[in-house]
């Protein structure tokens, strides 16, 4: 059976190191690399065999926490480890609520790596459930409930893009983006474009770690 493995990192040597770690856990595997958070979006959509995505939180492209809710919301099913630099196990538990599946520090050894990545994949590690009765619990649920597209809008109304550019760079009309703005609001149960910015604020979408 044809396994393929996103390693999203803009470090080449990093890449090299994890890509080193997946082949000797999944010596058949097809490994793909992406420096930025875009090319890592392309390759998750193209790629019907995805067994596991190996994620750097900060990418170019990737604010705080955007390049896991982006990834999962295209690829809800494959399991997103997250090798990161970030400190403490405060990121490891924002990482699990976004639907990163584990966290390890980028300075773990191969071994740790290696056992990270074969638990990944076994289906042994497991995100905690997100405990819906407390509020911010509920939020980032619903925040990666949304499409990979109105992640993508939600992201630039965090950069203060009006309409007319998020429509230019997402190459679509700004009724298409006020669609998704409307979408959004309702899902975010918020008013107006500051509270839905607010609210994702407020999660670490758009903290730089």
């Amino acid at each position: 059976m044809n396994q393929t493995v996103l390693i999203a990192d803009d470090h080449p040597l990093f890449r090299q190191a994890l890509a080193l770690a997946v082949g000797r856990v999944l010596p058949e595997a097809r490994i793909i690399e992406a420096g930025t958070l875009a090319s890592a979006a392309r390759a998750v959509s193209d790629s019907a065999d995805l067994r596991l995505i190996l994620l750097d939180l900060k990418m170019p492209g990737a604010t705080g926490y955007s390049g896991i809710a982006l990834l999962h919301a295209e690829a809800p099913t494959v399991p997103i480890l997250v090798v990161s630099s970030a400190d403490g196990s405060a990121a490891a538990e924002e990482a699990r609520a976004f639907g990163a599946i584990g966290f390890l520090r980028k300075d773990s050894d191969l071994g740790a790596i290696e056992a990270a990545i074969a638990g990944a994949i076994s289906g042994a590690v497991r995100a905690a459930a997100p405990r819906a009765a407390e509020p911010v619990e509920s939020v980032r649920a619903t925040v990666a409930g949304l499409t990979p597209t109105q992640l993508k809008v939600l992201l630039a109304v965090l950069e203060g893009q009006l309409n007319k550019q998020i429509a230019h760079s997402l190459g679509m009309s700004e009724a298409t983006v006020k669609a998704h703005m409307t979408a959004i609001m309702r899902k975010l149960d918020v008013r107006n474009r500051t509270q839905a910015a607010l609210v994702a604020r407020s999660l670490g979408l758009d903290l730089h770690h």
